[in-house]
C-alpha cells in the first residue's frame, strides 16, 4: 500500500562523505529506523537491550515511537522505509512486529497522544503492528488510585489486547511475563522502568535483577528491547546499575551554548561496544536531533564533544 508522508528536511550524512561502517559477516544487525543514525551506527545488533536514558521531553520517547514506525514502513511502504534507511548497506534483520508494554497508561493514551503529535500515518501504521500490554492494574493494585481509574475500557479494543497477567507479586512480575510472551522476533517498548523505580512496593534490586535475566534472555529472541527511563528520578547508583545492566545507552538530553538560550535536543551514545566500535572515529560524538510531526526524530547534525 502506498503511504503518503513528507520526506526528512534535512542533509543527510552520507552526502558528507562520511563512510558508514562494513556489515558484511558480522551478526545480525536491526536498523532503527531514524535517518542517518543507522547509516554511521550499521544499526543495532539483533538481541540487545537497550536503555534510552532522558530529560523530561528530550527525545528518547520520541526516539522509540519513531524507530517503531519507520521500522514497520517495511511490510507497508517498503519504498518509503528505504529512504529512511538513506544509503545504510545492512544486511539487516527485522523484528515481525511491535510489543508495547505500558506500567501505567493506557493503549488509548499511547496512541492518542501519537495522533496528536504525529502526522495521521504514524498512528495507523503503529496500531496494524501492535500489541499492547496494559498493566495499570497490577501497578495500581494495593495503592490510593481507585481500582475504576485502572480499570481496562470495555469494548472490542478489550478483546483484541492481549491478556493482562495475573501477578500476585506485584507490577514488576507483570512486566516480566508480558516481556516473555511478547519478546520474541519482536521490537519490545518497556514504558518504563521509571514507573517502577518510583513505585515504593518495588526494590530496585528486584529491577536490576530482572534487566540482567532480560539481557541474557533477549540473546535467543533475535529481536530488541527499548527500555525507557527519565534520567535523575532514580538514585545515581541505582542508575547507574541500569546502565551497566543492559547492553547499550542512548542518552537525550536538552542543550544550549554558552552565548545563547537557544535549547536543543542532543543525543549522545555513552555505552554499546559493538556500535561506537562500529562508527567512524571523526563521528564518535553527540548528534543533534529535531522532533516533528512529519517525520518523527531525525537527526540534524552532528557535534564533536
Amino acid at each position: 500500500m502506498a503511504i503518503e508522508s513528507v520526506r526528512p528536511f534535512v542533509p543527510p550524512f552520507y552526502s558528507s562523505g562520511a563512510k558508514g561502517p562494513d556489515l558484511t559477516g558480522l551478526p545480525p544487525r536491526i536498523p532503527t529506523g531514524v535517518p542517518d543514525f543507522d547509516y554511521l551506527t550499521g544499526g543495532i545488533p539483533a538481541g540487545s537491550v537497550v536503555l534510552l536514558l532522558g530529560e523530561a521531553g528530550s527525545g528518547h520517547q520520541e526516539f522509540a515511537l519513531t524507530s517503531a514506525v519507520h521500522l514497520m514502513l517495511r511490510y507497508d511502504d517498503p519504498e518509503l522505509h528505504r529512504f529512511y534507511l538513506g544509503s545504510a548497506k545492512g544486511p539487516f534483520a527485522y523484528p515481525e512486529g511491535v510489543a508495547y508494554i505500558s506500567t501505567s497508561r493506557s493503549r488509548d493514551q499511547v496512541i492518542n497522544e501519537l495522533r496528536g503529535s504525529f502526522a495521521g500515518v504514524y498512528p495507523e501504521i503503529l496500531v496494524r503492528h501492535l500489541a499492547f500490554h496494559d498493566l495499570s492494574q497490577a501497578y495500581f493494585r494495593d495503592t490510593v488510585v481507585p481500582t475504576a481509574w485502572a480499570s481496562l475500557p470495555p469494548g472490542p479494543l478489550l478483546a483484541a489486547a492481549p491478556a493482562v497477567p495475573e501477578s500476585p507479586d506485584g507490577p514488576l512480575a507483570a512486566v516480566a511475563e508480558s516481556i516473555d510472551a511478547s519478546g520474541r522476533n519482536n521490537l519490545l517498548v518497556v514504558d518504563s522502568l521509571t514507573d517502577l523505580l518510583v513505585r515504593r512496593s518495588v526494590d530496585p534490586n528486584d529491577v536490576l535483577t530482572l534487566l540482567k535475566g532480560l539481557r541474557r534472555r533477549a540473546k535467543e529472541w533475535d529481536g530488541l528491547v527499548y527500555l525507557l527511563l527519565t534520567e535523575g528520578v532514580a538514585a545515581a547508583a541505582t542508575e547507574q546499575a541500569v546502565i551497566d545492566s543492559v547492553d547499550g545507552v542512548l542518552h537525550f538530553r536538552w542543550t544550549s551554548g554558552p552565548s545563547s538560550s537557544h535549547r536543543q535536543r542532543t543525543m549522545l551514545i555513552p555505552k554499546f561496544m559493538p556500535v561506537l566500535a562500529r562508527i567512524p572515529a571523526e563521528f564518535q560524538g553527540r548528534f543533534v536531533i529535531r522532533v516533528n510531526a512529519a517525520n518523527g526524530l531525525v537527526t540534524t547534525q552532528y557535534e564533536r564533544i
